[in-house]
């Protein structure tokens, strides 16, 4: 069945965004991504990106050829997408204290520098991020929003993939989805 709407993930960095990308696209919706990230020991199955995504504060043309289609966009960015179209909304949320553990492993694997910010102050910027674009999203009637909990995805996937098929359209493959659920990839768990 055609989608008349732009299929969207969102979520802080490492919240199970590429796990989502890659359920939906299992299920069988066309991926907007560019491969230009590759693979790497903190995502070994891919990021699903597309790099123009970056710009969208100043650069919204992609977004023509989006519709149908699911796009990952980073959580600070979904403000900039404009009001003139339809959009649903897989939205991962994550314990902070993970997404703020395997940042930190992501760098120190990277050799990157890690943040200037205590784990106590990032989750507080985060949590205060997160009300914010929640916020934006509630007030917008082309946006229509599904939280997914990392947590429930990777203790059920086939419950979040039945969930998620119903919001996008029920014409999925969900054992195919919940097929791309590894949950031997979570690493940073919070006992």
């Amino acid at each position: 069945m055609p989608r008349d709407f732009t299929t969207i993930v969102s979520g802080l960095p490492r919240s199970g965004t590429s796990m989502a990308m890659q359920m939906i696209v299992a299920g069988g919706i066309e991926p907007l991504v560019d491969g230009l990230r590759i693979a790497d020991a903190d995502n070994p199955r891919g990021y699903y990106e597309l790099d123009r995504v970056k710009s969208l504060r100043t650069d919204k043309s992609w977004l023509d050829g989006a519709r149908g289609k699911v796009v990952k966009v980073i959580h600070l960015l979904v403000p900039e997408l404009p009001d003139d179209r339809p959009y649903r909304v897989i939205f991962l949320e994550r314990d902070l204290r993970e997404v703020v553990q395997s940042q930190s492993a992501m760098l120190a694997r990277s050799a990157k520098a890690g943040g200037a910010l205590a784990p106590e102050r990032l989750m507080a910027v985060y949590e205060a991020q997160l009300r914010q674009v929640h916020a934006w999203l509630a007030a917008r009637p082309n946006f229509s929003v599904r939280i997914v909990k990392h947590a429930a995805l990777l203790a059920d996937a086939s419950t979040e993939a039945r969930g998620i098929a119903a919001f996008l359209g029920d014409d999925l493959d969900l054992a195919a989805m919940a097929a791309a659920v590894d949950p031997t990839l979570h690493r940073n768990r919070i006992a």
